[in-house]
């Protein structure tokens, strides 16, 4: 793949109190592409995700080692503007999480908390927003209506538009599709596929069959011991994870021997 990198983690460790539950990783994100993270439950892969917004930082006793660089900046160092930080980088959770408010209200909740903006560019936002989230012909005769009336999948990639709504460069998504049925799930793939030509990707999926349908690069993490920190066994092209693995362990996990 001729993208050129857009995240870089070095020797990247990271600590709940005194217990180390990430150790060791290293590895390159590249831009424009969509990056899946598998591995068995509890491995640490949704907490891996919430390093490159900070959002671990909400919790209380934990620390990281190592360095993690987004367009060459170490996003862990003393002067980071996490509120910048968090602008740049989207995330989209399990379960579709719509503020109870109107679909409108929804997608310029956070381009409002950065700057004022007419009604007319905010019209323009919304409407490029749900375009892109592939959303707004199905709701642009109710914009007024609330969030919470669209149906799962409406409401995911609602949440998807609001990412798009404040410009965001990267976007990280925990298991976007486990709370929807097959069709919305379908939908959300589509809509992930599209959106990697102008964003950075990083999707977290128990489900092998939407890593190996979805992404380019795929990381595969492991705890190899209880009491061990979850450490990365292997990362590549997503074709080569899936039909020529070079770890034996990979290969049980992808066909299902464990996990």
């Amino acid at each position: 793949m001729g993208n050129k990198i857009k995240i870089t983690v070095r020797n990247y460790g990271f600590y709940y109190g005194n217990t180390k539950v990430l150790g060791n990783i290293s590895l390159d994100i590249p831009c424009n592409a969509i990056t899946a993270f598998i591995g068995p439950s509890g491995c640490g892969k949704s907490t891996f995700l919430r390093t490159f917004n900070r959002m671990n930082d909400l919790l209380p006793n934990t620390r990281v080692e190592g360095e993690i660089k987004i367009d060459e900046v170490n996003i862990y160092k003393e002067n980071i503007d996490v509120v910048e930080l968090r602008k740049k980088i989207g995330m989209v959770f399990q379960r579709p999480n719509p503020f109870p408010k109107t679909i409108y209200e929804n997608v310029v909740y956070g381009p409002k908390l950065h700057r004022r903006y007419t009604k007319s560019e905010l019209d323009h936002i919304v409407e490029t927003s749900l375009k892109k989230a592939v959303l707004w012909d199905e709701v642009k005769h109710k914009l007024h209506a609330s969030a919470l009336d669209l149906s799962g999948g409406q409401q995911q990639r609602l949440c998807i538009a609001r990412v798009l709504a404040v410009d965001s460069k990267i976007i990280l998504m925990d298991e976007p599709a486990s709370a929807l049925d097959p069709l919305s799930t379908q939908k959300i793939e589509d809509l992930i596929d599209e959106l990697k030509s102008n964003y950075t990707i990083i999707i977290v999926t128990h489900n092998m069959q939407q890593a190996a349908r979805v992404s380019q690069k795929t990381a595969f993490l492991l705890t190899q011991n209880l009491g061990e920190p979850a450490t990365l066994i292997e990362y590549d092209d997503t074709n080569k994870i899936f039909t020529n693995p070079g770890d034996k362990r990979t290969e049980d996990y992808i066909t299902g021997r464990f996990g």
